[in-house]
């Protein structure tokens, strides 16, 4: 697998704990919308897209299968992140 796009909105709005939505090409065929880099207080973390269930739960409706792709896609965007809110301070 290899991530061949990285597309980074940061989020404006101050006091939300969501910081970007970020979209990911995959091979350049496969694409992900709206990873959300969300803010917490050991640093950043992602979250996959997700669903509310018809229970009140919420599912992620696409999702790595395995530790290792959840790492390299978290890293990835992280970094595609650090760069983008970067420039945006510039």
């Amino acid at each position: 697998m290899k991530i061949s796009d990285v597309r980074v909105r940061i989020v404006k709005n101050e006091t939300s704990k969501i910081k970007a939505s970020v979209s990911i090409t995959i091979d350049d065929v496969f694409v992900v919308h709206d990873i959300k880099v969300i803010e917490a207080n050991e640093g950043y973390f992602i979250a996959m897209p997700r669903r509310k269930t018809p229970d009140g739960e919420f599912k992620d409706i696409v999702h790595p299968l395995n530790t290792e792709t959840r790492e390299e896609i978290r890293d990835i965007v992280l970094k595609a992140f650090e760069e983008a809110k970067n420039n945006t301070a510039e």
